[in-house]
């Protein structure tokens, strides 16, 4: 596409994964976990909301939205990644991108935006978007390799997303869910900064669910030991499946649960049953399928993917309806699952203010938008303005309402 700043970096766009190395890929995305160095700073990678091996960002899921169609084609998603490369041809950074046509997907909502600027006689699509798609979770979108040259690469990524913006006559780029430093050196470059709420659960070294408990007020502990009970009280059964327990009938139950709900809550479910085929063969041991049984048949299932040191919870879906069922196999199994393998961290997907009860805690998410007509980006960056302090007194309001005790109070 370009030379970088005459610094012999070229910047690229690559439309298919298939045109770049696994290999150089996945060193890009988490270069830590290539290395292996994966602790050391435990503390530090909780703080910050931070996964050293991050599955949504690596080369194996990206194409497996990319064999399966979910991306690419008539989606609305074209895959446009941003590849940067030294003299040699070495691949130093890149980024997840695609050009948009709409605005599904995303769970980080700009209609408002879009309708605005349309009214007003500006043309919002195509837009530039940098994420992982249909995932609510948040990771490193500036892809970049270890090594001297690193903030360099970085610094191409930022300028080629523009350049791209340009070329592409889009109206934006946006960058969502990302982590430091990529806001850190988005926001530098003069993107607007916009928050959100999520609810994660932390480990605080547990050894047991029930040691989890021990840190809620009395009447929250029953309230949920009695869910738990209740929840599974039709005879239903749970399973947890990963690697070589992903069969085509496992992928055929879960998806039918996934079509069935997802139809029922956002008109067109996002993903397909190839991509599940797919996903599985490419990276089934960091899926954690969770699939609760009764009278000898699957029922409901939920999808999580692990990283280094979190648990991703992604998709839910259920063809009969049991009390508490949803929150048995989202998240109480979630806890179980990062207690039982020392995970420090369980991420349960966009919204949700029912999770705190559960003991997930209200986390602000982060994304970049740069907009370039100015006209448009002014108003956005007041409202945005408003909207994080509308965020940062929501989450204060919420952590008054956890269920876990205060000042050592048993109530």
């Amino acid at each position: 596409m370009s030379e970088a700043d005459g610094a012999g970096l070229a910047v690229r766009v690559a439309t298919s994964l298939k045109a770049v190395p696994a290999g150089a890929w996945n060193a890009c995305a988490n270069p830590q976990a290539l290395s292996g160095v994966l602790d050391g700073s435990a503390e530090h990678d909780l703080a910050g909301g931070i996964d050293r091996d991050n599955p949504f960002v690596s080369h194996a899921f990206l194409s497996a939205l990319e064999d399966s169609h979910c991306v690419g084609g008539r989606s609305g998603w074209s895959p446009a990644y941003l590849v940067v490369e030294d003299a040699a041809g070495e691949l130093l950074a890149a980024a997840p991108s695609f050009l948009k046509s709409h605005s599904q997907g995303e769970y980080v909502f700009d209609h408002s935006w879009a309708d605005a600027y349309e009214r007003a006689g500006g043309r919002y699509y195509p837009k530039l978007q940098v994420a992982a798609p249909f995932t609510p979770a948040t990771g490193p979108r500036l892809l970049v390799a270890g090594g001297p040259r690193a903030e360099e690469a970085r610094g191409a990524l930022i300028g080629g997303l523009e350049a791209l913006r340009a070329q592409t006559q889009s109206s934006s780029v946006h960058v969502t869910f990302a982590q430091e430093p990529d806001v850190g050196a988005l926001t530098e470059a003069g993107y607007l900064e916009r928050h959100d709420l999520q609810f994660h659960w932390r480990n605080e070294g547990f050894g047991s669910y029930d040691d989890f408990l021990a840190t809620l007020a009395s009447r929250k502990r029953k309230a949920l030991r009695r869910e738990r009970r209740e929840a599974l009280a039709a005879g239903i059964e749970i399973d947890v499946l990963s690697g070589a327990d992903l069969t085509e009938a496992v992928w055929d139950d879960f998806h039918a649960f996934y079509e069935d709900t997802g139809s029922r809550k956002w008109g067109r479910p996002y993903l397909n049953r190839a991509f599940f085929s797919a996903v599985g063969e490419k990276m089934g041991e960091r899926i954690v399928l969770v699939m609760a049984r009764r009278a000898g048949r699957y029922i409901a299932g939920a999808i999580n993917f692990r990283g280094a040191n979190t648990l991703y919870g992604r998709n839910w879906g259920c063809i009969e309806d049991h009390p508490f069922l949803h929150f048995e196999v989202c998240y109480h199994q979630a806890i179980d699952y990062a207690i039982a393998h020392g995970l420090s961290r369980v991420e349960a997907g966009a919204q949700g203010e029912h999770k705190l009860a559960r003991g997930y805690r209200p986390v602000i998410t982060r994304s970049l938008h740069q907009i370039a007509d100015p006209g448009l980006r002014r108003p956005v960056a007041a409202y945005l303005k408003q909207e994080r302090e509308q965020i940062a007194a929501g989450r204060e309001a919420l952590e008054a309402e956890s269920p876990f005790r205060k000042g050592g109070s048993e109530d």
